[in-house]
């Protein structure tokens, strides 16, 4: 495809996702199993659709656009690229969506151009990426690889109370099918998700694309404060049990602990229980997210934040970890040497191409400049100039790994 009709692709993807899940602060609220995960589905299947790919559903629910047929006989091992549709509470329009639509353009591109790969190739697109409704990240590839099983995932409630399995069912989906596919991951050889960068490296070093090399160590942690419900306005202070104080403790002991084991931790999701003005909470229920490059360090993070938990009766539970995960160092090395010695970076951000590579699938990831190094936020941007750039370096690492010829 030439530069115009690669552009004019781009913006005609982008155009058809704009409104979709967006919130009226200008953020998207795409959380999985809804309808607006549904409307979201249905523009990737009429995508593969006119592209002549095969589109499957796995057992999970992940969507895969083939071209070529993984299980013909003799067929070599393939390479799969795309990313997730999802997003975060009043997320950002690139985190996912940019890695699905240029692979979907990267395809095109090959396709126009005449090439026949010697691998089936893939777009993927994962279900519940972010893990903004259940709270498990990366539920989709996770389940998918049995890093998840189904039972704990069919256990798992959002915020309105309503299981995975209910949620599953109203979506039309058996939730009895949900389980891992072992076949499935050994037909991928290889795997490249391309993503907005969710930081600044490489706008420092004035780069528009970068290859990933690893991911940091990182978990959500579940912290639950028990307490005593009672009137705000007759209650003494020295007669409360009051679980808000407890969660500010652990807020204060996460920020401490990070900081003094090189860490970042974070706690962005608080549920009070009764939830009201006038009245002092009887359980508070958190959510503590944290990272760094040292696994011992993070754990110790945690550690310290239970030792200040016990003093007020609370607990901590591990909800997920991956541990640190490293891509597949020869195709990071080619990637980085067919794309002309691009920066290779680190991330703190956990992707489904961690999730395969610790399940033994070679995989890779491509960045793409973030100016702001704002994610997870509506002021999350990418130049359009840079996420052409992000397609074409996709588009010639696509080609070099199923044999064709840029």
């Amino acid at each position: 495809m030439a530069v115009d009709d690669v552009r004019s692709g781009f913006r005609r993807s982008w155009s058809d996702l704009a409104s979709v899940g967006r919130n009226t602060a200008g953020g998207y609220d795409r959380f999985a199993w809804t309808r607006t995960d549904h409307d979201l589905r249905e523009w990737f299947a009429g995508e593969a659709s006119d592209l002549g790919l095969d589109l499957t559903t796995d057992r999970v629910g992940n969507q895969w656009a083939w071209w070529g047929d993984p299980y013909a006989a003799g067929a070599a091992p393939a390479v799969v690229t795309g990313s997730h549709l999802d997003s975060v509470p009043s997320g950002g329009a690139f985190d996912g969506p940019l890695g699905v639509v240029s692979s979907l353009l990267a395809v095109r591109s090959l396709r126009a151009a005449g090439h026949r790969p010697d691998h089936p190739m893939a777009v993927v697109n994962f279900v519940d990426e972010e893990g903004a409704r259940f709270g498990v990240a990366c539920a989709g590839s996770r389940i998918l690889t049995g890093a998840l099983s189904p039972e704990r995932a069919l256990a798992l409630t959002d915020a309105d109370g309503t299981t995975m399995a209910d949620a599953l069912a109203a979506a039309g989906r058996d939730p009895l099918a949900l389980g891992s596919d072992p076949d499935l991951v050994a037909r991928i050889g290889a795997f490249v998700e391309l993503h907005v960068e969710q930081g600044r490296a490489l706008d420092d070093v004035h780069a528009n694309v970068g290859v990933g090399s690893h991911i940091w160590p990182h978990g959500r942690w579940r912290i639950d404060v028990p307490g005593e419900a009672n009137h705000a306005g007759t209650t003494a202070l020295d007669d409360r049990r009051d679980a808000m104080l407890g969660f500010a403790a652990a807020v204060i002991a996460a920020r401490r602990a990070a900081q003094s084991r090189g860490c970042v931790a974070t706690v962005g999701k608080v549920r009070a229980t009764p939830n009201g003005v006038n009245a002092i909470p009887s359980e508070v229920t958190g959510w503590l997210d944290a990272r760094g490059e040292s696994e011992a360090a993070v754990h110790q993070v945690v550690a310290d934040v239970t030792e200040v938990m016990a003093d007020f009766e609370a607990t901590v539970r591990e909800e997920s970890w991956t541990p640190t995960t490293a891509f597949d160092d020869a195709l990071v090395r080619r990637l980085a040497s067919r794309l002309g010695g691009i920066p290779v970076l680190g991330t703190g951000a956990g992707h489904d191409a961690g999730i395969l590579a610790g399940a033994g699938v070679r995989a890779a990831m491509l960045f793409v400049r973030n100016p702001t190094g704002i994610s997870h936020s509506p002021e999350e941007f990418a130049e359009e100039a840079d996420c052409l750039a992000g397609v074409d370096a996709l588009t010639r690492v696509l080609a070099d790994l199923t044999g064709a010829t840029p």
